[in-house]
This record gives C-alpha cells, structure tokens and sequence, in this order.
C-alpha cells in the first residue's frame, strides 16, 4: 500500500489526482492542512509520496510550492495533469429556494464567478478547501449551505448536486507533482521511461546569461517547456529560475546539463520523471 501525503481533504482534487495517478494501486491519503505539512511527513517517514499541485492553466503557478519543493531535498518522480470541474451541492433537503451562503477555495469561486453572478442572493464565503467545505455543512447540518466542490466529494459526504460543471472555463487544468524522498526515487520511476525534467539554478549578474543557458539547452534539442523565476531573498535583483525540459535522448539531456553548470551560480535537479 502506497501512504500518499495531500494538502487538504478526503474528496479534495489532491485526493482525485492521487488515486487517479495511482489507478489500480492500493493507497492510504494522508490528510495535511498546509503544503508544508506534506514534506513535513516525508521527512518524518521516507516512504512516504507527497502530491502537490504546482500550477493551473487559469490561476498560474503555486510559487510558494517551488519554493518548499527546493528547499524539501524531494525528489519529483512523476506528474499529472487534472481537469478541474466544480459542482454545487448542498444537504440533500435544500434546494436553491432555501440557500443563502456557498462556500468554497477562493481559487474554486474565482473559478465559478460568472456562474455566480447569475445567482446574486448567494453570498459566497471562503473556506480552506472544496471538499472541506462539503465536509463542514454534512457534519453540521448547515441548512442554507452550499459548498463548490468536486461531484465526487459531494458523494462522498452525502450532499445533493444541483448542478455540475459551473466552472466557467471549461478546459481548466491543474498540474500535480508526484514527489518522495530521493533514496525510495528510483523505485517509483526508472529512469529509462524519463523524458522531463525539472530544474533550478541561479545566474552570475552578468548581461546575456540567461540567453547563454537557453541556446546551449537549444543546441543539444531540449525542448524549455516553462521558466519560472523567483527573486533571491537578500539578494536584490538576483533570481532563481525554475525550468521545466523534455528530450528524446537521456545522454543529450545530462550531457546538457554538463555543458551549462560551469554558466551557472548554483543547479539543482529537481527531478527526472515521465511527462504526464
């Protein structure tokens, strides 16, 4: 049995992403109210796998998550990418001439925010998480309660849909990483089946380096996928960038990364992984 660390809870989209990634594989969830509290269980217990969210196609990337994925000392061993659909689902004896308050993620309600510009008598409140919203009103009995979430946590917690798919943009995705600590890596992706990796150096403030880095990555046919940079704390106008490659052939890959170390200040490789 796979033990698999979320933030957030039974039925959230950490959880859906989870046991579709580990389709047919027995897994336990391990329920975390913060990020941190995934990589918090990894080091408390090597064989555990944490599943982070990383970006969305409409809210951007989860910059923090960069930041607590290079400091973790994890390795990502593979990804997944989600569609992100939302129900509205409250107590199975509401319906919408009873309802006053939907709750939800913020990020959830920014997501529904023309479909709940049809519906103004519905006063939408933030809460922590989708399903931890369905959760809160099951438990409570919240009467003139409706929660956005996935219709499979609506199941989960005996709350009624009145309707699927208010999500305004319909092809809404979110992108999961799949990590552990590196010592159980290669019991979770051979690195034969590899053709992404996941990378993060820093610069010499020098004019040109970035461009330098990205023509030898060109040169030896590694495909830039996404470049992310955040600022070096402490270090004004100093940043770290955190690049995403994919590539047919393994050794032109290292033999890349070879080739740029000595144009760097630092490099970290994240993880090797099979693109999703």
């Amino acid at each position: 049995m796979k033990r698999i660390a979320i933030q957030g809870y039974l039925g959230s989209f950490h959880d859906i992403a989870a046991h579709q990634y580990f389709e047919g594989e027995q897994v336990q969830i391990i329920c975390c109210a913060t990020f941190e509290g995934v990589f918090e269980n990894i080091k408390r217990d090597p064989t555990v796998i944490g599943m982070l969210a990383i970006e969305n196609t409409i809210a951007g990337s989860l910059l923090h998550n960069y930041e607590l994925l290079r400091d973790s000392g994890t390795s990502i061993v593979g990804e997944h990418k989600l569609h992100i659909t939302h129900s509205i689902c409250c107590l199975p004896d509401d319906d919408w001439t009873t309802l006053r308050e939907v709750h939800s993620h913020p990020v959830a309600l920014m997501q529904c925010r023309d479909y709940l510009a049809n519906h103004p008598d519905l006063k939408a409140v933030e809460a922590e998480d989708t399903a931890g919203s369905a959760e809160f009103i099951h438990d409570n009995q919240c009467h003139g309660w409706a929660a956005i979430c996935h219709a499979d946590a609506a199941e989960m917690y005996g709350l009624k849909v009145l309707e699927n798919h208010i999500e305004d943009n319909k092809h809404n995705f979110t992108r999961f990483l799949v990590v552990t600590d590196p010592r159980k890596a290669d019991f979770l992706r051979p690195l034969n089946q590899a053709n992404k990796a996941s990378l993060v150096f820093s610069l010499p403030h020098e004019e040109g380096s970035l461009s330098k880095v990205l023509t030898i990555l060109s040169f030896y046919d590694i495909n830039l996928t996404k470049i992310q940079s955040l600022p070096v704390i402490g270090h004004e106008w100093e940043y770290m960038f955190y690049v995403d490659v994919t590539y047919t052939d393994f050794i032109r890959y290292r033999q890349s990364i070879d080739a740029i170390t000595p144009l760097v200040k630092t490099l970290k490789i994240l993880g090797e992984y099979k693109a999703s």
